[in-house]
C-alpha cells in the first residue's frame, strides 16, 4: 500500500465546482490503478497554536480546506500510472481549476501502520 495525501485550499463558493472536479480525477485515477480515493470537506478545522491546516496553504478568508488521499497498490504502480497517464494526456486540465494550485501540499507516504483494512 502506498499513499498519496493533500491539502488544498478551496473557495467555499466552489465546492460544487472543486466536487465535479475531483470525481473527474477520480474516475481517472481508479482507471489507472488508484484503489481508493478519498476528497473530504472541511467540518472542523481548529486554529492551532503553532501551525494548522490553514497556515499550512495560507488558505485566505472564505476558503474551506480539502484533505484528500489516493490509495495505491504501491509506489511503483503510483509513479507507472502517473506516467501513462501523462503520456495519455487524461491529466491536461480541461477549463478553470476551483482553486490555487501553488498552494496545494502533496505528499506521498509508505504506511507504517494500517487498521481497519483487509
Amino acid at each position: 500500500m502506498y499513499v498519496a495525501g493533500l491539502v488544498i485550499p478551496v473557495p467555499e463558493e466552489k465546492m460544487d465546482a472543486y466536487r465535479a472536479w475531483a470525481e473527474r480525477g477520480a474516475d481517472i485515477f481508479l482507471r489507472y490503478g488508484c484503489l481508493e480515493v478519498v476528497e473530504s470537506w472541511e467540518d472542523f478545522v481548529p486554529e492551532g497554536k503553532e501551525t494548522d491546516f490553514r497556515r499550512a496553504v495560507a488558505a485566505k478568508p472564505g476558503e474551506k480546506i480539502v484533505f484528500a488521499w489516493q490509495v495505491w497498490p504501491d509506489k511503483q504502480s503510483l509513479e507507472a500510472a502517473e506516467a501513462r497517464m501523462h503520456e495519455d494526456g487524461v491529466l491536461d486540465v480541461m477549463g478553470e481549476i476551483p482553486f490555487d494550485a501553488r498552494r496545494l501540499i502533496l505528499g506521498c507516504f509508505a504506511p507504517i501502520c494500517v487498521a481497519g483494512r483487509e
